[in-house]
């Protein structure tokens, strides 16, 4: 950019760091309920073919973890370097839940991970599966902490302005603000997606590449499952989240509908090129008061357009094709997780043609995840907390170029590093040994100690 716009700089910055940092937690939530199911499948039958996939997917959520907690802290001194008004006006509410969750949830993580990771042969086995439980815990409260912090951007209450300052007045009003009954189950369904089609996409790679173990079937079979359950759920919870949005943000459906002038039984815009110079949209194919119909319930309800917002809605392209990205994952997700499930279900072994597909559905889930996480960030502009602080009035005064030479540095830097993520998580799924079993020391026979490759190296 010629002008080198501080504003826009800073917000492809942050629009960069968070997307990179997101990726990881958004594996890791779910991963880690993956792994105690694993465990407790294990002490229940005593089979090691479920302790050989708990070992192999530590790695994996050991390796995502790690990249979690780096670009996490990275993106955290945004705040201060880009976006200092952020904090000097909504502070008071976001400096304490910011805290609350690194002291209730990634203590809590960091503390028993390496008991997880490093103590099976060196705790009591309650001792493990706690630890393990604790984890997957943590995962999950740091999740609930900072969704309540963005939800009540979106949808801010409980709180008060004091000379420009926001200050807090009901701390259970800002935690369970009216959008984050929606939006946390939201996004931990589409984590447990995310993570489920990670595992089914790494156990076909190790199948195609012949490695036809137990472990390797009885976790593509786990992921097949849970992905098959959780799609119909995810649809019908991003359903109501539609409906809680329409009632408390009418403009963000405004343009993910491409709805420009408020009307009775508004068009369903399947596809269109949103044009905001003349507020059309062109080459659109739609369905007669579909919208009205899908968000009021009634085809001729009454839907708000665009045109109450003159000049204060969210880029309707943007937003508007970011939410049909979402959807149309969401779409492929529930074929390809069907027709694996069936075809797991009428087979002993999975198809050339299913195995194929997970794998080109591997990372899916981060596709679905980004999109929707645009229509929810970008379709709040030009707010950054909804009616109390602007976007526009939170940027630092901060050179174009200085800005735009980090921003080209980050870039650099997430480019390197996604690359060398994927990669690591091919080579373990390429180099998986197959597994030995000893007898464990407290547990006698039931129970038996799985020892990788890598951990006899």
């Amino acid at each position: 950019m010629p002008e080198f716009d501080p504003l826009v700089l800073s917000r492809l910055q942050f629009a960069a760091n968070i997307s990179f940092h997101i990726l990881f937690p958004t594996i890791t939530i779910a991963l880690g309920w993956f792994l105690l199911f694993f465990k407790l499948r294990f002490n229940a039958t005593g089979d090691d073919k479920w302790m050989q996939s708990y070992f192999f997917y530590t790695k994996v959520f050991a390796l995502t973890f790690a990249m979690g907690v780096v670009s996490g802290i990275t993106m955290s001194f945004q705040f201060g370097t880009n976006w200092p008004g952020f904090m000097e006006t909504v502070g008071n509410v976001a400096g304490p839940l910011l805290a609350y969750e690194v002291l209730t949830a990634f203590f809590l993580e960091a503390t028993f991970l390496g008991i997880m990771l490093f103590g099976f042969r060196r705790v009591p086995g309650w001792l493990h599966n706690l630890a393990t439980f604790l984890v997957a815990i943590g995962t999950t409260l740091s999740a609930f902490w900072i969704l309540a912090l963005n939800s009540w951007m979106q949808t801010p209450a409980g709180y008060e302005v004091i000379d420009g300052v926001v200050h807090a007045q009901n701390w259970f009003e800002i935690i369970f603000n009216p959008t984050l009954p929606y939006m946390l189950p939201h996004k931990l369904i589409a984590s447990g997606l995310t993570a489920s089609f990670l595992i089914a996409g790494v156990a076909s790679v190790r199948w195609i590449l012949k490695d036809r173990s137990e472990a390797v079937l009885s976790a593509l079979r786990t992921a097949v499952t849970v992905a098959a359950i959780l799609i119909p759920v995810q649809i019908v919870l991003g359903d109501f989240y539609g409906l809680n949005t329409l009632e408390h943000q009418p403009a963000k459906i405004a343009a993910i509908e491409a709805n420009w002038e408020t009307q009775n039984g508004a068009p369903l815009v399947l596809f269109a090129v949103p044009d905001e110079e003349t507020k059309t949209n062109k080459y659109a194919i739609e369905i007669p008061k579909g919208a009205s119909f899908i968000l009021t319930h009634d085809p001729n309800g009454e839907l708000v357009g665009l045109d109450q917002y003159e000049g204060e809605h969210a880029p309707v392209f943007k937003v508007f094709w970011s939410f049909r990205v979402m959807v149309g994952i969401g779409i492929l997700m529930l074929v390809v997780a069907w027709a694996a499930a069936w075809n797991l279900w009428r087979n002993k072994e999975p198809s050339p043609l299913v195995t194929k597909a997970l794998v080109g559905m591997t990372f899916s889930g981060w596709v679905a995840t980004l999109a929707g996480w645009y229509v929810t960030e970008i379709g709040r502009q030009p707010w950054l907390t909804t009616g109390i602080l602007k976007t526009e009035d939170a940027v630092a005064p901060v050179p174009g170029a200085h800005v735009g030479l980090s921003l080209s540095m980050y870039l650099a830097v997430y480019a390197v590093l996604l690359t060398a993520y994927i990669g690591t998580i091919y080579y373990l799924a390429s180099h998986a040994g197959k597994a030995k079993t000893k007898g464990h020391p407290e547990e006698g026979e039931r129970r038996a100690t799985v020892i990788t490759e890598a951990e006899e190296e």
